[in-house]
């Protein structure tokens, strides 16, 4: 309503002189008719003047009647754009061995409990050997006698005293006698239970007095210092994914991302199932925990340069077969035809059609034609 008045009130402003020079020019014609000539000249003037004055009369009216849409818009950012190929792993401890006895018999001794520190060679538990001990016993009593025996049947001998087979048959007897103490003693060290690596106690699964077996369970030990991430990619990312490559690293059960990079990607295709194996190192193990499931999310693309990259759902195709985008230029709709690249994530690549310096037009898009006028939302 304003508008309109004022609009009223620049047309009366603007048509009142015409209408005061026209009257005057009324009452001088009969009056002065030297000037008829001159007055006439003015009068076609002023009539052109009228014109052009309705006429832009007319455009402001038809200005004020048109219709803008609300709109949403942002600017475009170029940045490098990364896809990644996903796929599920788990977390595995290259050195983790479950140990049992390898010699069936009782368990006198548990050493260790869960959690504890061990180092390489340490006894983390015994079966009864008494029996084993006693035969040694007996052993050592006839070797003592059997070397004695021995070192009195060299000595003649290397005198030349006596015959060869009695120095040979007392040396036989003493090397079968070393040969069966050497059985005896490994045969008590396979009675202990012993860690061949450094690590941590993971569980005990035995109990003083209990019967144990070679192939039982007994104690699992873990290094949790050399912990790795596994997982079987599908043979058409062969050529895509190799040692180095950039990786993130989400555990859902932690809900922890971390950031790490290919450590060993398999060269090898399984013919079972046409896969191949990644392997990617953990530095901050104390965190994770063997067999874990991890996401793994391996980059296998970054563009050169920065580029524009836009939501999928904000390209449309034209009957051509052609994608297009709206971007808003000075308060209109302007169409601009792209070229895309590769898509990840909901984003697409565009290579070419649009400026760092466009508005893309985020909201209200639909139903737009190029060249409506449209108004931002603030």
């Amino acid at each position: 309503m304003i508008l309109q008045n004022i609009k009223s009130k620049k047309m009366k402003n603007l048509i009142l002189p015409i209408i005061v020079a026209v009257v005057i020019f009324s009452s001088c014609g009969g009056e002065n008719t030297e000037n008829l000539a001159d007055l006439k000249k003015q009068q076609a003037d002023l009539k052109t003047q009228l014109a052009e004055i309705s006429t832009k009369i007319s455009k402001l009216e038809g200005d004020s009647n048109k219709k803008f849409v609300l709109i949403e818009a942002s600017a475009i950012v170029p940045d490098f754009f990364k896809t990644y190929i996903n796929v599920q792993g788990r977390v595995d401890a290259e050195e983790s061995v479950s140990l049992s006895s390898q010699m069936p018999g009782t368990i006198i001794k548990i050493n260790v409990k869960a959690g504890d520190e061990i180092t390489k060679g340490q006894i983390l538990a015994e079966t009864d050997a008494r029996v084993l001990y006693q035969s040694i016993s007996d052993l050592q009593t006839s070797a003592e006698f059997v070397n004695q025996l021995y070192d009195k049947q060299k000595a003649l001998w290397d005198q030349k005293i006596g015959t060869e087979i009695q120095y040979l048959q007392a040396k036989s007897q003493k090397e079968s006698m070393e040969k069966k103490l050497s059985t005896l003693q490994e045969q008590v060290r396979m009675t202990k239970i012993i860690s061949p690596i450094d690590g941590t106690i993971d569980a005990v699964d035995i109990k003083l007095g209990q019967l144990t077996a070679p192939g039982m369970p007994a104690i699992r030990v873990i290094n949790f210092n050399n912990l790795k991430i596994k997982a079987d990619l599908a043979e058409s990312y062969a050529s895509k994914v190799h040692k180095g490559d950039d990786v993130i690293i989400r555990f859902p059960d932690s809900n922890d991302t971390i950031k790490a990079k290919v450590s060993y990607a398999s060269r090898s295709i399984s013919p079972l199932n046409r896969t191949f194996g990644v392997e990617i190192d953990l530095d901050d193990q104390k965190e994770y925990h063997p067999n874990q499931i991890a996401i793994i999310n391996i980059n296998d693309y970054v563009s050169k340069k920065p580029v524009i990259s836009i939501p999928v759902n904000y390209v449309q195709k034209d009957l051509k077969g052609l994608y297009y985008v709206f971007v808003a230029a000075n308060n209109v709709v302007e169409k601009k035809n792209v070229i895309l690249g590769r898509e990840y994530n909901g984003l697409t690549e565009v290579t070419e059609g649009l400026l760092a310096t466009d508005l893309l037009i985020t909201s209200g898009y639909d139903g737009l034609n190029e060249g409506d006028a449209v108004k931002i939302k603030e």
